[in-house]
């Protein structure tokens, strides 16, 4: 039986890539940073927390990193940890870099220090390419980082990239352009407008408030995405791959979709305001993942409205 421990279990990709582990045979580990007082709800919600092994780490200490391998002694390690949010990173840039860019290095040079035969999946980010200008990116594409998120998750790929070749570790990167799913906090812009379009529905009077519409992004779907991060470390060598849908949308285009799902017309219930903007924001964001569909046989099924589309029925069932 293959072991993986899952860096950051707790968050929306963490759970759904414990849920794909567990159905392909393997014994789960996930850390987190205090894993007695994490009631770990995501496993939870998907029925799997008594199946997952859970312990604590820090991924910017090292002892703590080391202590977590040495006691789960993992065949496949997936970086998921950090600070997640753009938005928060702008507030909080110091514990984005170090809780991204630390806690990669750290794991890294716990498997290089301790020779150990792992393979290391690290969550890349789209938000490394800034504004591509209309452009799909690829793995070719020059990261050019408008926030102190995309700095830390630049910072990390190429670590991953120098100690993969440096070193020889199977280390690879996935630069995941944007997914969703009803695991999505309420803090991330999508559940938002998800969770206020089926309140409205129901006979709410508020208005949903949102910053710059203009923005386009790749939207995918978050349980698509981690087979692709498990494919990766299925392949002979290591390589990093772009995994996005190839299509891109406007915030106001998930806006109308998600209120259409509903029944009801988005421009009567959402205001724009000009203070939500963020102080460097990205224009357009879109993601060529040719590579993946011809090295790893993955391809995105989910589009943006398909995404729209469960969301919203997963809310309109648990709200």
């Amino acid at each position: 039986m293959r072991k993986a421990l899952i860096c950051g279990i707790s968050g929306q990709d963490g759970a759904y890539l414990a849920r794909l582990l567990l159905e392909n045979g393997y014994e789960v580990w996930g850390s987190s940073r205090d894993a007695q007082a994490s009631t770990f709800g995501n496993l939870s919600r998907l029925g799997i927390l008594d199946r997952v092994k859970t312990l604590s780490m820090a991924a910017n200490d090292f002892r703590s990193v080391l202590q977590a391998i040495s006691h789960s002694e993992p065949d496949e390690i997936y970086n998921l940890a950090g600070q997640s949010s753009v938005g928060l990173s702008f507030e909080q840039p110091a514990e984005t870099l170090e809780s991204i860019a630390t806690g990669t290095l750290n794991l890294l040079e716990v498997i290089r220090f301790r020779g150990l035969p792992v393979r290391f999946y690290n969550a890349g980010s789209s938000e490394c390419f800034g504004d591509i200008s209309g452009h799909a990116a690829d793995e070719a594409a020059h990261f050019q980082p408008r926030s102190p998120y995309a700095v830390a998750k630049a910072t990390a790929h190429w670590l991953v990239a120098n100690y993969r070749n440096a070193y020889g570790l199977f280390a690879c990167t996935g630069i995941l352009f944007n997914h969703e799913s009803p695991l999505r906090p309420p803090r991330f812009v999508t559940r938002k407008i998800i969770q206020a379009a089926v309140r409205i529905s129901k006979g709410s009077k508020e208005q949903l408030i949102l910053g710059n519409m203009d923005v386009r992004r790749d939207w995918g779907w978050s349980p698509e995405y981690v087979d692709a991060m498990w494919r990766m470390l299925q392949i002979d060598r290591p390589e990093d791959f772009v995994i996005a849908t190839g299509e891109s949308n406007s915030l106001e285009n998930f806006v109308a979709a998600a209120f259409s799902e509903v029944g009801l017309d988005w421009r009567q219930h959402v205001v724009q305001d000009p203070g939500l903007f963020r102080p460097s924001e990205i224009g357009y964001s879109c993601g060529n993942a040719e590579k993946a569909r011809n090295m790893l046989g993955w391809k995105a099924h989910m589009k943006m409205r398909d995404v729209v589309r469960e969301m919203i029925r997963h809310e309109q069932v648990t709200s």
